[in-house]
């Protein structure tokens, strides 16, 4: 399966900055423990499959098609990959893999995400001043 193909969560999934690995790694290790390791697994296989399983599923859920057809799309969808599915993806915080707490936008744990905004090392974000 192509992975540079005209899909934008395909390319997201894969090609982002934000899973950690591709491209740009940590400072410490490479990964911060063996969770993060299954969670970019995860990400990569369902990027891969995304396509194909897409279609796969638009034929199953239409109803304007015959009955035989729509059993051979159930039957063929069961050739993925438990993980290849996009529902097994879990936010998780890309520095510290920290799975509650995230600030989605950024990827990042809301302690690592405070700690960096206070720093200035965020783009767009500015501390809250009262006076």
């Amino acid at each position: 399966m192509n992975i540079n193909s005209t899909s934008n969560l395909g390319k997201f999934v894969w090609k982002s900055q934000s899973v950690p690995g591709y491209g740009f790694q940590q400072v410490r290790n490479k990964w911060a423990n063996w969770m993060m390791v299954r969670d970019v697994k995860r990400r990569r296989m369902s990027a891969e499959n995304f396509l194909e399983r897409t279609r796969i599923n638009a034929l199953r859920k239409n109803d304007v098609l015959p009955l035989e057809i729509r059993e051979l799309a159930d039957k063929e969808i069961n050739k993925f990959e438990f993980n290849a599915t996009p529902l097994r993806i879990h936010d998780r915080c890309a520095v510290t893999s920290r799975p509650r707490g995230n600030v989605l936008e950024w990827r990042l744990s809301r302690i690592v995400w405070r700690h960096l905004a206070d720093y200035n090392k965020i783009s767009g974000v500015q501390r809250a001043m009262w006076g």
